[in-house]
């Protein structure tokens, strides 16, 4: 999200000041690209130590997803849920006059979501959401993510959420079709070897994995645009015995991605094919870091900290920079051209 308030490919405009998170690969990267103070640990805690906030036009994150999101079963009583207590409390801290949440869609769907809307009021904001789908914002994905957005209004005109620049194909529409799998991945070569590379973008972490045989050899019964299910029909020696058995359920699971439709939602476990639909659309393997990275819209120059597993977390776990970049613009042009300086 920093990227695109801070990146002039995305929006820029706007300096970060001040970043918080508890995932320690995460912070090297992101201090690492913008150098700006950061801190390691849990919001929570480190509130309690009585730290200076910095002050800030806009506060900007999200308080982690996974305890709204439908593939938490265990949601009731996960304290993740909760963390957006200490997010309103660093926006009230800093003197923000907007804020900015990013989550899944099921927040707005929530109780949260009630207590977030009532705090907000008593700390004199107003606030929009909406649900919002990336490929929409020349995001080569479909993920879909609710963002809301609160502002006081005596300070800031109301703001709207940005306008699309893209359009479903077959759509009344003049706007560019949205970006394919194609679009961002077709042109980079075949990976080299299974670990990360010390050369240059885009190829220092376009890396491939090390399949089984039996692996490899259900890959290849995999139909462009197939799933688990062809597996399933076409080799059911080699398909695991919990598949076998459910004959109902996602259609994702070990499935190809399409040349010429923007991806699935990439989470943080894209290489490994039975967590979703993440096999290359031809070639027998699951996608690379690097593919994924460009399937979230990052640009090939962006340097990720951290191990094979870390950056893919960093990657699934990230707000899309161009769609960060046009809500940017939306806070940008709220704050009616008053004194724009800081982002935290």
């Amino acid at each position: 999200m920093t990227l695109g308030f801070t990146d002039n490919r995305f929006y820029g405009g706007f300096e970060c000041v001040l970043s918080v998170d508890n995932d320690g690969a995460a912070m090297r990267t992101h201090k690492a690209a913008y150098m700006a103070p950061g801190v390691v640990g849990n919001i929570e805690d480190w509130l309690l130590t009585n730290p200076v906030i910095p002050a800030a036009d806009v506060v900007i994150g999200g308080p982690p997803c996974q305890g709204f999101s439908l593939l938490n079963k265990n949601r009731v009583g996960d304290g993740r849920r909760e963390l957006w207590e200490p997010y309103m409390d660093v926006v009230s801290l800093s003197g923000a006059k907007m804020f900015v949440m990013e989550n899944v869609t099921e927040l707005l769907r929530s109780q949260e979501f009630v207590s977030i809307t009532n705090r907000a009021n008593a700390m004199g904001f107003e606030i929009i959401s909406e649900v919002v789908n990336t490929a929409d914002y020349g995001v080569a994905q479909t993920r879909k993510r609710a963002i809301v957005i609160g502002w006081k209004a005596a300070l800031v005109k109301t703001p709207c959420f940005p306008e699309k620049s893209h359009a479903k194909p077959d759509t009344c529409s003049d706007l560019p079709r949205w970006r394919t799998v194609r679009d961002v991945i077709g042109d980079l070569p075949d990976p080299v070897g299974t670990a990360i590379r010390q050369c240059p973008p885009p190829l220092n972490i376009h890396f491939g994995r090390s399949p089984t045989q039996k692996s490899l050899a259900r890959y290849k019964v995999v139909p462009p645009g197939g799933n688990r299910f062809d597996l399933q029909r076409n080799a059911p020696e080699i398909t695991p015995d919990c598949w076998i058995r459910k004959k109902s359920g996602g259609t994702d699971l070990f499935g190809r991605l399409w040349w010429d439709r923007p991806s699935v939602t990439i989470r943080t476990e894209f290489f490994k094919p039975e967590k979703g639909r993440y096999l290359h659309p031809v070639k027998h393997r699951p996608i690379t870091h690097r593919e994924a990275a460009r399937i979230m819209g990052f640009p090939d120059d962006f340097l990720f900290i951290g191990s094979k597993v870390e950056i893919a977390r960093q990657i699934g776990n990230a707000v899309p920079p161009p769609l960060a970049g046009a809500i940017a613009r939306a806070v940008y042009v709220a704050l009616a051209g008053k004194a724009l300086s800081k982002a935290a």
